[in-house]
């Protein structure tokens, strides 16, 4: 593992070739806000900087809403514009949808197909033509979508996978409806498509992953030429501990905040839960909730019916989220308990350690590792209610806020820094042209 971070690091260091024509297959993309559409951001800006000539195929912006954004009339499928950052960017077709996976899959898929034809149509010219296509997960229909015109345009096969794919598909329910209805139908689905998937992986050209332990298991299945770009952030890095050790809480609540998410694979009512565990003991606590997702109306409702302190909100805007944070003595990352969580570390993560808080990580694997090694708050097994609620019940009692160590945010200046993880990504393109 050492020897493949000295060859990342060699590679940052070089100084990256222009000329390289990228095309990148993705279903999140600027306006829309999330961590897919901010890293994609930040590497484009600085590939383009580089010289790189880079074509997008993303759909209008419908995320998470599953409508066209308020003012995006002009993306319309089909026209063709240029982004902030100089990148040519191609809008195809998308399917209004629900909340629902079917809905949301369904979409995928006609963006994905919409993407084919477009890019064929759009990008034949020479001085258009990629040679080198990116897909991007999530969605899953992406990756397909970048291999059809890596075929079609004979141009190298890049699969960038930000989560455990395929191991998710089987947890998050999307070919089974739910874990509780296991069809022989569906049953089958998944397996198929977990070999689909896997055989596309070590098909492609190059797979890129963002740990280091996913990394390990794509090449254990095969997977040819596998290599780590870690997901960045744009929170401001602080170099000191935002609260000052021995801080006494003074006559008030311990107070949680978790900004971000409100899905599925968060996990969040065991937040929930555990305030009203703490709340039962006589201790004083206040939750923060707040975000978007297929989750927020269940949280909602399940903080009534306990009773819990724990209020739930819509996303508030970016240059609000450092005063919410600096609210809290701690803030949520919270991963439910499936394996294929324990080889990813999500971009909320990073976040929160750049802000030099602490943080309650209801995470395990790589994550936990992650957060242990570098004292950047408490790790607690996911889903476990009774240990999250001794942990914030002690605290609460206690009466001390928490601190995280200065090396935490130390580490996130260095290792999830953009300039140097598009340095790398560049150098692995220069890689592949080779």
């Amino acid at each position: 593992m050492d020897r493949r971070r000295t060859r990342g690091a060699l590679r940052a260091r070089r100084k990256p070739s222009s000329g390289h024509h990228v095309l990148l297959v993705t279903h999140h993309y600027a306006p829309e806000t999330g961590a897919p559409q901010r890293r994609w951001g930040a590497l484009v800006a600085r590939f383009v900087s580089a010289g790189v000539d880079v074509s997008v195929l993303t759909p209008p912006p419908h995320y998470p809403s599953g409508t066209l954004a308020p003012g995006s009339a002009e993306l319309r499928p089909g026209t063709v514009s240029r982004g902030a950052h100089g990148e040519r960017i191609i809008r195809v077709h998308y399917r209004e949808h629900t909340t629902g996976l079917v809905s949301r899959t369904a979409d995928h898929l006609v963006a994905a197909i919409s993407s084919i034809g477009l890019g064929l149509r759009r990008l034949r010219r020479r001085t258009h033509r990629p040679t080198v296509v990116i897909g991007t997960v999530p969605g899953i229909p992406s990756m397909f979508a970048a291999w059809a015109l890596a075929r079609i345009f004979r141009a190298a096969l890049v699969v960038e996978m930000r989560d455990a794919w395929p191991d998710l598909i089987r947890p998050s329910g999307i070919m089974t409806g739910s874990l509780a209805q296991r069809r022989p139908g569906r049953a089958f689905a998944t397996t198929l498509a977990h070999r689909v998937i896997t055989r596309l992986q070590s098909r492609a050209d190059l797979v890129v992953t963002t740990t280091e332990t996913f990394a390990d298991v794509l090449r254990s299945r095969g997977a040819r030429n596998v290599a780590v770009v870690r997901n960045g952030t744009a929170f401001p890095v602080v170099s000191r501990p935002v609260v000052v050790p021995g801080t006494d809480l003074e006559p008030r609540p311990f107070r949680v905040v978790y900004a971000g998410t409100l899905g599925r694979s968060q996990g969040l009512e065991v937040a929930v839960r555990a305030a009203a565990v703490v709340e039962s003991r006589g201790l004083p606590i206040e939750v923060r909730i707040v975000g978007a997702g297929n989750d927020a109306a269940q949280l909602a409702a399940l903080a009534r019916s306990l009773g819990a302190p724990v209020t739930v909100g819509p996303p508030i805007p970016h240059t609000e989220i450092e005063a919410l944070y600096e609210w809290a003595d701690t803030l949520v990352v919270s991963l439910r308990d499936w394996e294929p969580f324990q080889w990813t570390v999500p971009s909320k993560l990073y976040e929160v350690m750049a802000s030099g808080h602490h943080v309650t990580a209801c995470v395990a694997g790589e994550s936990a590792e992650l957060v242990l090694a570098l004292e950047a708050g408490d790790v607690v097994p996911p889903g476990d209610v009774e240990a999250l609620a001794n942990l914030w019940a002690g605290y609460a009692e206690s009466g001390v806020a928490p601190v995280a160590s200065r090396a935490a945010s130390a580490w996130v200046a260095i290792h999830a820094n953009d300039d140097v993880l598009a340095a790398t990504y560049l150098a692995l393109l220069d890689d592949l042209a080779r």
